[in-house]
């Protein structure tokens, strides 16, 4: 063990690349999306290091050209569980103990080679597996998932850095230690840096994770698993474990040795997990660490002196980028009627310019919807909007799955601030919008605190300060993430640090030494140089 006391170097956020015509990047990255496209993958399960094919195999297709097949990948089952299980403890012993800096070693050479040689890899197979755009792979699958792997290695050193006081005589140090157990981690299809992380950030602080993916993202997952194996992550430490969340999860959870839950996904799913730990509570071996995020009803509230140019540009960003398939997207929208015709005209025009298709041809601003299931869902939404009269198309409305999943950028204005498109989350390319009488700015304010459970991410737009402040106190619950002038999307590793409340999750904010503090146990230490050798105190003398 080394008994150097080592700085980690200072993280710096990832540029993200523009893409260009004829820039390297491009280049490389088109070759990548060709290749790609003209070859199927047959993706294991991986535990203890160990590739397994069960042959229970589920497809990967594009979202966008669901004719096309890009791979297929094996499903782990119980007994494969039960395997994994065994792997995390067998890897735990040695890793949970490692010196720091050799974990911390693995993380930034993990950011060396995402920033080079497999960006083109996993932006690649984050376009074609999950419709992004390429500028929507950039600044998720490499940017921030560089970020994450930068940051929070630094972040390990701050917070082993934090020590007590000790009193002459005594030396009073704190010990992080890993967790127990393992932990289970669970992850979305919509970024794939989400599952890079959630997968690893427990593993940075010695921990061992039993991960399962989002089936619509396994392409992606798997070339992270040939990167994380690349950069010297031990055998066992990360175990992969593709496949029905209900085969997995189940005996997952059914474990004594159950540590943590690092999750994001629906309300629904998560709100199940944690009532399964609590029945669950007297078999585990500690009490599981739960840390998730899940989703959001995020909103763009307007003031009258708001520059309606920035308030249309952040509307459309925020609501349509990546098909509203973030769990940040501007969701519902508060417009002063003093400004709802010049919005209306310059947000109109902007969409009727949006190109919806092919996530390869680099004009494309919008790709498809992840799969049957969600277009079906949206697409109801929509449908509901249709025969109600309380609403009224401003955009969009219209959706076809023939070749892919798409649905068009929809804005629907309603009559009623409580319609069902203002109050439950959609997760795709549908904002709501309400009309309110400019002298009822507080009122509205009070509206949107009192309109949604969720508490994700949020914003104002205003000129006005004293509106702002009036804002920034009224909406102080409504989003872990509130942005001023700013849509409610785009967090950046080290700069907003991102997470929810109420029941957008457990706001343990991703990208800050606060999540990485979930994955720790502390021991306190005390030494005394001299002990005391006698029982009796100076108030006892005569």
């Amino acid at each position: 063990m080394s008994n150097a006391i080592v700085n980690v170097p200072e993280p710096v956020n990832e540029p993200v690349y523009d893409y260009a015509p004829k820039s390297p990047e491009r280049e490389s990255l088109t070759a990548t999306v060709k290749e790609m496209m003209g070859t199927q993958v047959e993706i294991p399960i991986i535990v203890g290091g160990k590739e397994i094919r069960t042959g229970d195999t589920g497809e990967i297709r594009c979202p966008h050209d669901h004719g096309h097949v890009l791979g297929k990948f094996h499903k782990a089952n119980t007994d494969i569980v039960h395997q994994a299980e065994k792997a995390a403890a067998e890897a735990w012993h040695e890793w949970s103990v490692m010196d720091w800096r050799a974990r911390v070693s693995v993380f930034l050479k993990m950011a060396e080679l995402l920033a080079g040689k497999y960006r083109p890899i996993i932006n690649a197979s984050t376009m074609l597996g999950q419709s992004k755009t390429c500028h929507q792979a950039e600044i998720d699958a490499a940017a921030e998932l560089v970020d994450f792997y930068r940051f929070n290695a630094s972040y390990v050193e701050e917070i082993y850095s934090g020590q007590p006081l000790s009193d002459p005589g005594m030396w009073n140090y704190v010990e992080y230690r890993a967790l127990e157990g393992f932990v289970f981690a669970v992850t979305p299809f919509n970024f794939t840096s989400i599952g890079g992380n959630l997968s690893t950030s427990p593993a940075l602080m010695g921990n061992t994770v039993l991960w399962k993916p989002a089936s619509t993202a396994i392409l992606s997952s798997h070339y992270l698993m040939e990167l994380f194996r690349e950069a010297g992550l031990p055998e066992g430490v990360v175990n992969f474990l593709p496949g029905s969340g209900a085969k997995i999860g189940g005996p997952v959870m059914d474990h004594p040795s159950l540590a943590g839950i690092h999750f994001t996904g629906s309300t629904e799913v998560f709100q199940t997990m944690w009532q399964t730990v609590g029945r669950n509570i007297k078999n585990y071996k500690v009490y599981p660490r739960i840390v998730g995020e899940t989703g959001g009803k995020n909103y763009i509230v307007a003031h009258p002196s708001a520059d309606v140019e920035a308030l249309a540009t952040a509307t459309l960003r925020g609501a349509f980028e990546y098909q509203g398939q973030k769990c940040s997207a501007a969701s519902r929208a508060y417009i002063p009627k003093s400004l709802w015709p010049k919005f209306k005209e310059r947000f109109v025009a902007d969409v009727a310019t949006i190109q919806m298709g092919d996530i390869r041809d680099y004009k494309t601003f919008m790709g498809a919807v992840i799969d049957k299931a969600a277009f079906d869902s949206i697409t109801g939404y929509i449908d509901y909007a249709k025969d109600s009269s309380e609403a009224e198309f401003i955009t969009g409305g219209g959706y076809d799955s023939s070749k892919g999943y798409f649905v068009e950028p929809t804005a629907v204005l309603t009559t009623n601030p409580k319609f069902k498109l203002m109050e439950e989350e959609i997760f795709g390319p549908v904002v709501t919008i309400y009309v309110y009488p400019d002298a009822e700015f507080e009122e509205t304010l009070q509206l949107c605190n009192d309109t949604s459970p969720y508490g994700l991410t949020g914003a104002i737009f205003a000129n006005d300060r004293k509106a702002i402040e009036k804002a920034y106190v009224a909406l102080r619950q409504t989003a872990g993430n509130f942005y001023i002038n700013d849509k409610p999307t785009g967090a950046v590793v080290g700069q907003q640090p991102f997470g929810g409340s109420r029941a957008s999750g457990t706001n343990d904010k991703a990208g800050s030494s606060g999540n990485l503090m979930r994955w720790l146990s502390m021991r306190t230490v005390k030494e005394t140089f001299v002990p005391a050798t006698d029982y009796r105190y100076p108030f006892m003398a005569d």
